[in-house]
């Protein structure tokens, strides 16, 4: 089946040391469907992505998170690589970023260790996901029921495990995201009742979760990008 999504706009959440194919493969599916797909991180420039525990690529952003926030996207990508997903979930601007997403009930799609981006927004809660096994017990302490699949899908919440992962996971991010809004789960999470501000609005928003967020170990001093 073909999705179009010639009048959609997805940002991809990124920083240094991303895993370059959870990256690159996304991307090019949701282009090749016709979507605008745009980079946001935390910092301008460029960011270094990763071959596993090999340097890849570096990739223009596009946008900072600074100067956007959900309103501006119909869909959000969160590629996984630990020392990107764990720089990530310890900046409240991301942080703020991904739960504006969830409050509006748009589309996410995260893979890997990606899935830490949705712990630490408090966006598992009373729902199934996958992810890494080593977030099987993060998941589990915020709430969250895991699932040893290749992709699955919550709502409009798409899913999966490694970049081993990444056919399944772009046919099944396509159909989400051409659906657009994605329905309500059994209950909505504190992040479902976060007001869609953008990064620099007076709002005490940042910190909603924190109290129910589990951070998980720090990646090895080996992988972490200086």
């Amino acid at each position: 089946m073909t999705h179009e999504l010639g009048n959609r706009k997805i940002a991809i959440l990124a920083t240094h040391g991303v895993e370059q194919s959870e990256v690159v493969e996304p991307r090019t599916a949701l282009q090749r469907a016709g979507a605008r797909v745009d980079l946001i991180s935390p910092e301008p420039g460029r960011i270094q992505a990763f071959n596993r525990l090999d340097r890849g690529d570096t990739f223009a952003v596009h946008r900072t998170v600074a100067d956007v926030g959900a309103p501006d996207y119909d869909g959000l990508i969160l590629p996984g690589g630990i020392v990107n997903s764990d720089a990530l979930r310890t900046d409240p601007s991301a942080v703020q970023f991904v739960r504006g997403f969830l409050a509006a009930r748009k589309p996410v799609a995260a893979i890997c260790h990606g899935p830490w981006l949705l712990v630490e927004a408090d966006a598992v809660r009373h729902r199934t996901v996958t992810s890494r096994p080593s977030l099987r017990t993060d998941i589990a302490n915020a709430g969250g029921a895991w699932v040893d699949e290749a992709v699955h899908v919550d709502g409009g919440l798409v899913t999966s495990r490694s970049p081993d992962d990444l056919c399944a996971f772009c046919t099944k991010l396509l159909e989400v995201f051409a659906a657009g809004l994605q329905t309500a789960g059994p209950e909505r999470t504190q992040a479902a009742d976060v007001h869609d501000l953008r990064p620099g609005d007076e709002s005490a928003a940042i910190d909603v979760a924190s109290a129910d967020s589990f951070p998980a170990s720090d990646p090895p001093s080996s992988l972490r990008v200086t």
